[in-house]
């Protein structure tokens, strides 16, 4: 399936169906009375988050939403009926914000979240609703009002708590495929992945966190040069990044310090919170290095690169080191979990029973 992440859709509310002047015609009732009926309610326009999507290709050619119209009143005393309402179902993660002004209004984070996009019209009322003790015969009526009409545009940010970030070729689809159930393509030339992949890691018995790997970023991202800027907005709501080195590349005259200040230069131009979030070195391809060369080769990148946070060494391909990146990604992951949980409010009073002593500990 092809992954798109920004769309744009049109949504129109049902309009609220007239009111009916109407009154009664029965053998032996001459004044009847009014008996028209209100209009029928228009359709609303409804958006629900579904874990079960992971892009937007669904409104990349179906752009324009409409709910039916209520139904117009009727005679004895019959109300119409309500217009059929529409849902729409997009991914966990998407953000709903205005085309021409481009206010965000939604953001929809929960599963099963549901919003309400446009709502439908109200019916008009029938002359039953108008008839008084001075009115006996109303001949009035109201019409529906029209639904609410938007245009609006869709943007998915994926939920992972894990970021990969880096170079092209630099080994990113091969480091979430050894450590999760992602199987993205992998090749021996740059921009091999063309999209977002999403990986889920089992760490053990209801222990796991989604790490996302994107397109491999170049110098000059920030201006779009390259792929890598289009989907670096799906790292904004990761806990965690993952820079990954190339420290074995091909051409010899390429300097992987180089290339690591060219990524950090492009992430603080892209967006200062971005750059600030949590960023931990992931050293890659070092199986292609000799051993003995290993040692020094890494303390002379850290030091060149004036590094002062986590570095940790690993071959994705061979999958030496990566139990131990994954325990500690693990251990973040779920500090920064328990931190984000509101603390819970404890009644005084359970307190204090707790401090009560029990009965057979009192010095009767």
């Amino acid at each position: 399936m092809k992954f798109v992440d920004e769309a744009f859709i049109d949504v129109a509310a049902g309009d609220g169906g007239n009111g009916c002047v109407s009154f009664r015609h029965e053998k032996f009732k001459e004044f009847g009375g009014p008996n028209g009926g209100d209009g029928g309610r228009g359709g609303h326009v409804f958006l629900v988050a579904d874990v079960n999507l992971n892009t937007l290709v669904d409104f990349r050619f179906s752009r324009r939403h409409e709910a039916k119209r209520g139904q117009h009143g009727m005679g004895s005393d019959m109300f119409g009926a309500a217009g059929e309402d529409v849902t729409l179902k997009v991914p966990v993660g998407t953000i709903i914000s205005d085309a021409e002004t481009g206010d965000v209004l939604y953001e929809l984070l929960v599963p099963d979240e549901v919003i309400t996009l446009a709502r439908g019209g109200d019916g008009g009322f029938g002359n039953l609703r108008f008839k008084s003790a001075i009115n006996r015969a109303p001949r009035q009526k109201t019409l529906g009002h029209p639904g609410e009409r938007k245009s609006l545009k869709l943007e998915l940010k994926v939920l992972a708590d894990v970021g990969l970030l880096g170079m092209p070729n630099a080994g990113k689809s091969t480091l979430i495929t050894a450590v999760s159930n992602a199987r993205p393509k992998i090749a021996d030339y740059p921009f091999t992945t063309l999209h977002p992949n999403l990986g889920v890691v089992r760490v053990g018995p209801e222990q796991s966190f989604v790490i996302a790997d994107i397109p491999g970023l170049i110098e000059g991202a920030s201006e779009g040069a390259g792929l890598g800027h289009l989907f670096l907005r799906h790292l904004q709501r990761t806990r965690l990044l993952l820079h990954v080195i190339d420290m074995a590349p091909f051409d010899d005259s390429v300097d992987p310090v180089a290339q690591a200040k060219a990524i950090v230069g492009e992430l603080k131009k892209y967006d200062k919170a971005l750059f600030d979030k949590p960023r931990w070195l992931v050293l890659n391809k070092l199986d292609m290095v000799a051993k003995d060369d290993r040692a020094a080769l890494v303390k002379d990148f850290v030091k060149r690169l004036r590094w002062k946070g986590p570095v940790f060494e690993i071959s994705a391909l061979t999958r030496e080191g990566c139990e131990p990146l994954i325990q500690a990604i693990f251990r973040h992951v779920e500090a920064e979990q328990k931190a984000a949980q509101p603390p819970v409010d404890v009644d005084p009073r359970f307190d204090e029973a707790r401090e009560t002593p029990a009965p057979e500990d009192r010095n009767d």
